[in-house]
């Protein structure tokens, strides 16, 4: 009876190991930085908007500034020095050749409400110069909704 009972199994290791394969998959292939944006935000609109230009050397730091100037990082509102601090401390953690008061190599793509106030996103900006964010591309669209 034991016997007839263990040709009915049948080995799960092939299928186990597909399901991670298919898991490892998706992870690599998904996007992330497209998480990073704040589709809720109006953007200004500008005639001459265009991508962003970096030659592929630099990292973004994607800020999204809603029009009361708050900071949004996937969804969720963050003290603006702090984030900004936490930042540069990791980008300087992974670049240990950069001194403390050494511009860096990251350029910070500020997404903010066309109803922002500018009072309020010079706070950001002023943030940014303090930790040594001097890099700056400020998004807009090229035409109207």
């Amino acid at each position: 009876m034991s016997g007839s009972a263990a040709e009915g199994e049948c080995d799960l290791t092939p299928m186990l190991d597909m399901v991670f394969q298919l898991i490892t998959f998706f992870m690599l292939v998904s996007n992330f930085k497209a998480a990073a944006i704040d589709m809720s935000l109006k953007l200004p609109v500008v005639g001459s908007a265009r991508p962003v230009e970096t030659k592929g050397q630099e990292k973004f730091l994607m800020l999204n500034i809603d029009k009361a100037g708050d900071l949004k990082v996937y969804g969720v509102s963050k003290d603006i020095p702090n984030y900004i601090a936490g930042e540069a401390f990791g980008v300087r953690r992974a670049n240990p050749e950069l001194g403390p008061k050494d511009e860096l190599p990251v350029t910070v793509v500020i997404r903010a409400d066309r109803a922002t106030p500018f009072k309020l996103l010079n706070v950001v900006i002023k943030s940014c110069q303090d930790n040594g964010f001097l890099k700056y591309a400020l998004r807009a669209k090229d035409k109207a909704e």
